[in-house]
């Protein structure tokens, strides 16, 4: 494989964002998406794939994991506490299956985003963010990338990961294609990135790849990019950024690839406090496309935006995902408070408002470089 020039996202293409009902998602209503665990918030759901990218089901269930945290204080604060759960779908039911890992299996003192993908052998690789190190108090925003490998067992509709399995970090940035994101103190939002590794087959040559939210300088600002790793004889490396949004956003978050007829589909989310300025584009899924892994990658859209909240509900979702039959998942988060931002709100007031449960699922159309949300219902 040989590295091309990383795409360039540039206030250029943001000048061209609309808003439009073909890249805006309708107004969720709270009655649609109960919450599935009473007791903890989840966010940031994906599924456990097979190698040829599908779901992974067992006994009639889709697999998936999500983080979650116990509901307590600011739901801002649950990024502190985030643990890997594991859940089975079951036509519109979900089942918790509890936490993915044994307390202080992971490396880090708590766990973010990642993916997963079942081998042949009936093991998962679990890819994950260990965010800061374990026992340390307070937490810290250091990021490395984790790989697990637990057995999965299956006892009839009885599903876990073996809790034995050895939690090994394969990545981390090297401070010079990306800059290091070891910092001590700081928030979701404003720190830097080497997290959410999106594992990737390459159809073209069988190898896998990871995607990572990254950071890297540009000019003497600070810039979002993707990272891109690749893997041979078991070792992974780190390979040129795909994407870097040259002084236009901070954070491409949870970045993932779909190939939909023979092209490489790129999405990432992202906020409207992580553009500079603040809210200068809306939060949303964003993506590019290019003829191969390695690109050249152009803006879906000519902007890059796919898919809006409702400018009525500028936060009412977040993190989402694009699955290969080009449904979307993502998860319910603040609803509009007018003239109020409620992750800087009191906690009570802010946790009144939060979801914290996996949203109503919606599907694109990927017609060449544009894309467009498809009603319910069709």
């Amino acid at each position: 494989m040989s590295a091309g020039r990383p795409a360039r996202w540039t206030q250029r293409h943001l000048d061209l964002l609309v808003d439009a009902a073909a890249t805006t998602a309708p107004v969720i209503d709270p009655a649609a998406m109960p919450r599935i665990l009473p007791d903890h918030d989840l966010w940031d759901l994906w599924p456990v794939q097979e190698e040829d990218g599908s779901t992974c089901a067992i006994s009639g269930q889709e697999l998936w994991m999500a983080l979650s945290a116990p509901v307590l204080g600011h739901p801002e604060e649950r990024h502190d506490q985030a643990r890997i759960r594991l859940l089975a779908k079951d036509g519109g039911s979900w089942t918790d299956l509890g936490h993915a890992f044994a307390d202080g299996a992971s490396p880090g003192s708590r766990e973010w985003s990642g993916s997963a993908v079942r081998r042949p052998d009936d093991t998962v690789s679990v890819f994950y963010t260990a965010a800061g190190r374990r026992g340390e108090t307070p937490p810290t925003f250091r990021q490395r990338v984790v790989e697990a490998r637990p057995a999965l067992v299956a006892d009839g509709r009885r599903i876990l990961l073996d809790p034995g399995a050895e939690h090994r970090e394969i990545l981390r940035s090297d401070g010079r294609m990306y800059l290091p994101a070891e910092e001590i103190i700081g928030m979701p939002g404003r720190i830097r990135a080497f997290r959410d590794p999106g594992w990737f087959r390459d159809p073209a040559d069988g190898r896998d790849y990871l995607l990572i939210a990254a950071s890297v300088a540009e000019d003497d600002r600070f810039s979002g990019a993707i990272a891109l790793a690749g893997t041979r004889d078991g070792a992974w490396s780190l390979l040129p950024p795909l994407v870097v949004a040259e002084g236009v956003n901070h954070e491409l978050e949870r970045p993932h690839i779909i190939v939909h007829q023979s092209r490489y589909h790129l999405f990432f989310s992202t906020q409207r406090h992580s553009f500079h300025p603040a809210d200068s584009a809306p939060t949303g899924l964003y993506g590019f496309a290019a003829p191969s892994l390695t690109g050249p990658y152009e803006p879906l859209n000519g902007s890059g935006l796919v898919l809006q909240n409702p400018r009525t509900e500028p936060d009412q979702a977040y993190a989402w995902l694009v699955l290969p039959d080009l449904h979307v998942v993502s998860f319910a988060n603040y609803r509009s408070h007018p003239g109020l931002d409620l992750r800087s709100a009191g906690a009570a007031q802010a946790r009144a408002g939060f979801g914290g449960t996996i949203a109503p699922t919606l599907k694109l159309a990927l017609n060449g470089m544009t894309t467009s949300v498809i009603p319910a219902g069709t």
